[in-house]
């Protein structure tokens, strides 16, 4: 009988360091879980952010402000009317345009 007394205390302790072990496991996955959710709520902030920036950046009046200032863009008025030759088109010579 006490074999078995023994055998059944061996699988006690076993069976107990298990159930320690998969707890302290399940705590850290849980941690793991709630930093990558964080994490992941962050990125969502930035991202809303990034798209609110995007959206202003890209309003008519800035690209308009932008073509005229850095591309020195205009209107196309019907008073001003500019003609494209093919001489100023690159790998066109000025013998291959036809009048």
């Amino acid at each position: 009988m006490s074999r078995l007394n023994v055998f059944l205390a061996i699988i006690l302790l076993l069976s107990s360091f298990w159930l320690i072990r998969s707890s302290n496991e399940a705590r850290h996955l849980f941690v793991d879980l709630e930093k990558a959710q964080s994490h992941s709520h962050e990125l969502q902030i930035e991202y809303e952010r990034l798209q609110v920036e995007k959206r202003a950046q890209a309003t008519p009046l800035r690209v308009e402000k932008l073509a005229r200032e850095k591309l020195r863009m205009f209107s196309n008025t019907p008073s001003v009317t500019h003609y494209v030759t093919g001489a100023s088109a690159p790998g066109v010579g000025a013998s291959e345009v036809a009048p």
